[in-house]
């Protein structure tokens, strides 16, 4: 059993109670980490203030320089990270190549890839208005201490996603992992920490009280949220105290429309990742799928073919493809929804049943016969299970597509780019992949619409999303 800490200002801090995280694989207790109290959180934020100036003072070379020295200290920490990861959070460890299953080892690939690429970004100031009397230029400056609060589900890629582009622009960070993978959360912060100046990257740990305290602190100047809704909406309520700005990835659940002109065995592949990568539990995952009645039936085998190939079992066993749901409640969740569409008539194709022995698994699952407005439908289920919905007419599958209060991705499958970018264009969602689902890349903006939250992540956008504009205006 692991023993985590806190770093707050350079300094380990254990903390005087202990929590226990469990290895979702087999429910036993694989590492313990701290509870913060008031006085840790007032402390971390302190630590953060203090060192933000000098840190904000280094010229963007030096940070760059910086950002390199953590992804060198992410890549030799690695395989370490990825295990921690993996008993933690439950996804295999898989590899890192393109035939390898995207497991832990890919997610500790993908910080350190995230790291270098946006230290790979500038920020330069932009003229926005010139004459023969006068020259205005928009320059971006640091907002000041970060807090951010990473979710379960990718737990070392988001912090990476919120806390790297934050520090690059002078911020400095304190960061809240989630009380499901605190020991993994911790450790990758640690190893950032051990890179930067001291006080430039903080930790707090526990439960939602934690959580709380750090987004009510006045000293913070800014927060980063990916979580659900529910606990968004009271990010959003105690940020709006203090005027505290925010960006907030809030979920969604995911629609992918499939053409009658598409391939069903080429798109199979795209779409089984693409809905059940991370046993389902990725944001921007595919929930819902819309099939013409004439694909129905091939697409339903070949996706039931290849769940049929995916071994499951715990992450840390050689060939495991698939691992457990991170944690309990998750698990009921799922299990109650698929149950729901059971008892409203839907056709459970495939899995949909909790197996016996520990751990909490569920079996990849396709449920079809089912309609909009079925609760599996309609509420994101955050799980292995995938919702197959029947149609005829493709205006109606749109509006269908478009009918919920979320929008945070969703993708059109088809043999006619040309034909699936048209109907891109009409689907409200923050992100519209074509043959593809979920493919976030470093250098390209993502974020949602509706109440899939706002603000932008990734890339230059993602990089002012952190940052608060300054005009220096000169008179000639």
């Amino acid at each position: 059993m692991y023993t985590t800490s806190n770093i707050i200002g350079g300094q380990l801090r254990s903390g005087a109670r202990l929590l226990d995280s469990r290895n979702p694989a087999n429910g036993e207790v694989m590492g313990r980490f701290p509870q913060s109290d008031a006085i840790e959180v007032a402390a971390a934020v302190a630590a953060a203030r203090n060192a933000q100036p000098a840190w904000a003072a280094l010229d963007q070379e030096q940070r760059r320089t910086a950002l390199h020295r953590v992804a060198d200290a992410i890549a030799a920490n690695a395989e370490w990270l990825a295990t921690l990861v993996t008993q933690e959070q439950g996804r295999p460890l898989g590899g890192v190549g393109p035939d390898q299953v995207p497991g832990s080892r890919f997610e500790l690939w993908g910080c350190e890839a995230w790291t270098r690429a946006t230290a790979s970004l500038t920020l330069a100031p932009e003229v926005v208005f010139e004459d023969d009397t006068r020259r205005d230029e928009l320059h971006r400056k640091p907002y000041g201490v970060v807090a951010a609060i990473a979710p379960w589900n990718w737990p070392l890629m988001i912090s990476i996603w919120q806390v790297i582009p934050a520090i690059f622009a002078g911020n400095t960070v304190v960061l809240k992992p989630s009380e499901y993978t605190s020991v993994c959360g911790l450790e990758l912060a640690k190893v950032i920490a051990g890179a930067l100046p001291p006080g430039v990257m903080n930790t707090v740990s526990g439960d939602g009280s934690v959580g709380a305290l750090l987004v009510e602190d006045p000293q913070v100047n800014k927060i980063m949220f990916t979580g659900s809704g529910a606990t968004g909406a009271r990010i959003v309520a105690a940020a709006a105290r203090n005027l505290t700005p925010t960006t907030m990835e809030l979920g969604g659940n995911d629609a992918a429309i499939v053409l009658d002109d598409a391939d069903p065995k080429a798109i199979a592949p795209g779409l089984f990742w693409g809905a059940f990568l991370n046993m389902g539990q990725t944001c921007a995952c595919a929930k819902r799928l819309y099939v013409p009645d004439a694909l129905h039936d091939q697409i339903v085998a070949e996706l039931q073919a290849i769940i049929a190939a995916t071994p499951m079992g715990d992450g840390l066993q050689p060939g495991i493809a698939m691992g457990p749901v991170q944690n309990r409640m998750q698990l009921q969740k799922v299990a109650a929804l698929v149950d729901s569409a059971r008892e409203e008539g839907a056709t459970i194709v495939c899995g949909g049943r909790l197996p016996d022995g520990p751990g909490n698994f569920y079996p990849l699952t396709l449920v079809t016969d089912i309609r909009d407005g079925a609760r599996l439908v309609d509420e994101e289920q955050f799980g292995p299970v995938l919702p197959i919905i029947r149609y005829r007419d493709l205006e109606e599958a749109i509006a269908n597509a478009n009918r919920l209060d979320v929008g945070l991705g969703a993708s059109v499958w088809s043999s006619d780019s040309a034909r699936a970018a048209q109907i891109a264009t009409r689907l409200q969602a923050g992100t519209v992949w074509i043959n593809q689902h979920g493919m976030v890349h470093p250098m390209v903006p993502f974020g949602g619409v509706k109440r899939s939250g706002w603000g932008l992540e990734f890339g230059n956008e993602g990089l002012k999303s952190v940052t608060q504009p300054q005009v220096i205006s000169l008179k000639k």
